[in-house]
């Protein structure tokens, strides 16, 4: 016989009850024991496979692949006598096979960044030594195929960069922003002309500890550009190459590398006029020049609305104190911050006492009510660890080497580990509610009707219609997910059949402002609980 709706009710009521009387929630599994690999930039593709990258200036260890090409870079004049590196430092993770497959990187990819074009395919610029001008390509593939990164020769960066950030923009170029002593941006692929474009903001930013690297840049959906570094930002016309307003100061000291705390934009909604960006934690002013190791971090967030017409800064305090956190946006629009460390700066051996409780952030909360402790970990992520959402809902931790090589003999030892941390919504209590999607186009355009049909185990779509959520699959590295955004559609319920299934009308985002061109993880969301994505191609 078919349930109740209040029958359906009180069952969610005493599912959501159990949930939040259990233990710190949230749970923690292996994925590879040895990948072979500290993952300093990890980005997932729409294939379901993860890619692993390192830095390629590292001598072999034993750890390593066996040979898979051998280079000499002639720019590396300290080394008196160069020596044939015969390893690879960058691999493919399908998620199900625990032996990732090796990939040929030659060029030096230390502290570069990266962006996936409209078509799939990742661009990865910059980096150190005979990297630092180097464009590359990985064309992601299924597990049954191979491929691996084309390093371009015809064409390199304008100027040379390291520890810049990219954000792929509306018409599906992607910008490149800043970057060790280069305050200017250019594009991929190159205006008419070519060359940079200064940028002076960056050198108006700038410390005695270079604390503008890494920019956070946030593509707002009016089209221009949040860009933060330090403790300043401002709205960035990158058509027109004008700042077009200069945001308070944030409070606390320096927020980017080397003293970084985290960035996100939260989730889109609604008619898609407003955006509010979060920095929360970094690191003491001073403490990277001192190498303070055991300088305390920041536990303090800006929030800001980006596009009001008088933004202030909102801040809120964090239960834990955190440098080198990575804040990862889950399908739901609540923001995981997970890794980093309590102390020191981010650098060589420059930080202690591990954060190994992540936080759960929950934007639509009242002030003081947000943050809400999960469960730890045991595995110390420090500098040069990396955190992905992947499409079943979970989140992906990656590398984590705070020394100048691989050494596993120290008391944070460089780790070869790959996790994976799952969210309460994962929890069984929620398994009855989460729902499956069975049938949905796999491209989509601008501003045009589609349709998700979808089913949950038991049937229980009585309390609300469900969201449908598109999220994209940004670059990783150094505590900020290059080109990370959650837009949630308009939905409607278009058609409910027997046993559990739905037909929701979703309208895909207007325009290129609001969801860059590309492909995007699909989620349908009921009561907090995501589906299994599927990825869906915006045109």
């Amino acid at each position: 016989m078919k349930p109740s709706n209040i029958t359906l009710i009180l069952l969610i009521w005493m599912l959501e009850t159990l949930a939040l009387h259990a233990d710190f929630p949230g749970t923690w599994e292996v994925l590879v024991h040895n990948a072979r690999i500290a993952s300093m930039h990890t980005v997932v593709t729409r294939f379901n496979t993860v890619v692993l990258l390192d830095r390629t200036d590292l001598s072999p260890t034993e750890h390593g692949y066996p040979r898979y090409h051998c280079h000499v870079d002639p720019q590396i004049s300290e080394d008196p006598e160069p020596r044939p590196d015969c390893y690879t430092y960058s691999a493919v993770y399908d998620l199900i096979n625990p032996s990732p497959r090796p990939l040929t990187i030659i060029t030096d990819t230390w502290c570069s960044s990266g962006q996936f074009l409209p078509d799939g395919t990742l661009l990865h610029t910059g980096g150190d030594h005979d990297g630092f001008k180097k464009i590359r390509m990985f064309k992601p593939c299924d597990t049954k195929s191979l491929c691996d990164w084309e390093e371009l020769d015809d064409i390199e960066l304008t100027q040379g960069r390291w520890y810049s950030t990219n954000q792929i923009l509306p018409n599906g170029s992607v910008i490149i922003v800043g970057g060790k002593d280069a305050v200017s941006i250019e594009l991929f692929p190159p205006k008419s002309g070519g060359g940079v474009v200064n940028f002076p903001f960056l050198a108006d930013a700038a410390d005695d500890q270079m604390d503008t690297l890494y920019p956070y840049v946030h593509l707002l959906p009016n089209g221009h550009l949040f860009v933060f570094a330090n403790n300043k930002s401002v709205l960035y016309d990158h058509t027109n190459n004008i700042v077009l307003k200069q945001y308070p100061q944030l409070e606390g000291g320096p927020r980017n590398y080397p003293s970084a705390g985290s960035s996100v934009m939260l989730a889109l909604t609604g008619d898609y006029s407003s955006a509010t960006i979060i920095v929360c934690g970094g690191a003491q002013y001073g403490a990277y020049n001192a190498m303070h190791t055991t300088a305390p971090a920041k536990s303090s967030c800006g929030r800001i609305e980006a596009t009001a017409k008088e933004p202030v800064w909102e801040m809120e305090d964090m239960p834990v104190r955190r440098i080198m956190g990575d804040m990862v946006m889950l399908p739901t629009g609540d923001i995981l911050i997970i890794n980093g460390a309590q102390s020191g700066s981010q650098g060589f051996e420059l930080a202690s006492n591990p954060c190994l409780h992540p936080v759960l952030y929950k934007p639509d909360e009242q002030p003081g009510s947000r943050f809400f402790i999960q469960n730890p970990g045991k595995v110390p992520r420090l500098y040069h660890s990396t955190a992905n959402l992947l499409p079943d809902g979970r989140v992906l931790l990656a590398g984590s080497n705070p020394h100048s090589y691989y050494n596993f003999s120290t008391e944070f030892p460089t780790e070869l580990k790959i996790e994976a941390f799952s969210p309460d919504y994962l929890s069984p209590v929620n398994k009855f509610i989460r729902p499956t999607i069975i049938e949905m186009p796999e491209k989509i355009r601008y501003g045009g009707e589609f349709y998700v049909v979808v089913t949950v185990e038991f049937p229980v779509m009585v309390l609300g219609v469900p969201e449908v959520n598109i999220a994209s699959a940004p670059f990783a590295t150094h505590s900020f997910s290059q080109g990370q955004r959650l837009v949630k559609l308009d939905v409607s319920v278009a058609w409910s059949g027997r046993l559990g299934s739905y037909r929701l009308a979703c309208k895909a985002p207007p325009d290129g402002k609001v969801a860059p061109p590309g492909y995007y993880m699909v989620f349908v969301v009921y009561r907090g609980v995501p589906s299994v994505a599927k990825w869906v191609q915006l045109v």
